[in-house]
């Protein structure tokens, strides 16, 4: 970066500007990473913005302690870096994070922290990105350039339910953002709300420090063993792909659920109609992976209660099955979502929930120099595939941009910095 003079009675009344000579990426997780990664190989500068203090914020701030990988370390690795051999199949979060702080370090990939995006748009009087970010340190910063990489992922804030007389609720609440672990529940009723893989996994978490976990079961749900014989599910389902339907495959996995896990109905957990495939591929529903919890909820360890109908008053709540149960505390399960449409203005790539709307493998490139990774719904696998296209894609673009005969973009308005 190369500071060039400027004003400075003028810098008090406008954000100051920053040309940037590549694309800006928009968010320093795993995603946002590994463009950078790919774009360094292909020569191709950038600058990345994180609103954080640190890279992969989420996992290294938003994960409880024993979260570990759910797929296999071959499907999560990023490009042009596998893990460590010495990793065990499934990585911790603490050995998933010394990767990605590895990677950022390997390929030289230093963000701008604590940079929050206010807004994102294209000039079409110049043809440029404009992105407005504000931090502490430094106030507002316009950046502008010809690009720009929308990698804040699918799971940039908390989603949280609007169920009736939650805020009255004299126990603690807490999103599973915040969650770290059941050791400060021990002895203590908690109420999870939300059955998914989060869920499920907290659920156990609690059990195993002493609490009496009841988790919200409120629609029809796949739960799979996370392994056959000692195969993952998901690199099984992905070798039966490569030379069968989708439809046979889903039927294959439920009866194996269902050889394995036994009839989980039993146990307050229905099926949806629909197989679990069928879900990730439209509606971007993962089935959840039985990491033990289901022996605990046959011990009687975990009960199963149907949807909360409302927080009734004191630490009371009463469930669609008209029971009303007290409990200490309640942690929210309830997921995460794109942050997209608060930000990134005028543009129609995205719907209104924060994903593009051209599906996976086409949903990596927009219009006017726009380009998105980490929405695929496939988790890393379905990232590190979208950010070696955009690179390579972005690579191309550079070099003929930047031949002799072609001179190089003007900065319609005061810039005061240039990152190379």
């Amino acid at each position: 970066m190369v500071l060039l003079p400027t004003d400075r009675m003028d810098s008090l009344f406008s954000p100051r500007c920053v040309w940037v000579n590549g694309p800006i990426i928009i968010g320093a997780g795993p995603s946002g990473l590994a463009v950078a990664a790919c774009l360094r190989e292909q020569g191709v500068p950038y600058v990345i913005l994180e609103r954080a203090d640190c890279i992969a914020s989420l996992w290294q701030k938003r994960t409880y302690n024993r979260l570990k990988l759910h797929l296999p370390k071959q499907f999560c690795e990023l490009p042009r870096m596998p893990f460590p051999d010495h990793y065990p199949k499934y990585p911790t979060r603490r050995q998933f994070i010394d990767y990605l702080e590895d990677y950022a370090a390997k390929f030289e990939i230093k963000p701008e922290f604590n940079s929050t995006v206010q807004s994102a748009r294209y000039d079409e009087t110049s043809g440029l990105w404009r992105v407005l970010t504000s931090a502490p340190a430094t106030g507002d910063m316009e950046y502008i350039g010809s690009w720009i990489v929308v990698a804040t992922g699918e799971n940039a804030e908390s989603v949280v339910p609007d169920i009736p007389g939650l805020e009255g609720f004299d126990g603690k609440v807490t999103h599973v953002s915040d969650y770290k672990s059941g050791e400060i529940y021990n002895g203590k009723s908690v109420l999870v709300v939300g059955c998914g893989n989060s869920g499920l996994e907290v659920s156990l978490d609690l059990s195993d420090h002493g609490a009496k976990p009841a988790m919200v079961v409120r629609d029809a749900v796949h739960v799979l063993p996370r392994e056959v014989l000692g195969k993952s599910t998901f690199e099984l389902a992905v070798l039966l792909m490569r030379w069968l339907p989708l439809w046979i495959v889903d039927k294959i996995m439920i009866l194996l659920a269902w050889l394995v896990l036994g009839d989980l109905a039993k146990l307050g957990l229905r099926r949806p109609a629909a197989g679990p495939l069928e879900l990730k591929e439209t509606h971007g529903r993962t089935p959840v992976l039985d990491y033990g919890a289901l022996a605990r909820i046959r011990a009687g360890d975990i009960a199963v209660v149907p949807a909360v109908k409302r927080f009734a008053k004191g630490t009371q709540v009463e469930l669609a099955d008209g029971r009303v149960l007290n409990f200490d505390a309640v942690i929210l399960a309830t997921g995460y979502r794109s942050n997209v449409p608060q930000w990134l203005q005028g543009n129609d790539f995205f719907t209104k929930d924060g994903y593009p709307k051209i599906a996976f493998p086409h949903g990596w490139k927009g219009q006017s120099g726009l380009y998105a990774v980490g929405f695929t719904r496939r988790g890393l696998s379905g990232a590190s595939a979208d950010a070696v296209r955009i690179a390579a894609d972005l690579g191309n673009v550079w070099r003929e941009e930047t031949k002799p005969s072609k001179r190089p973009g003007a900065c319609h308005r005061r810039c005061i910095s240039v990152v190379f």
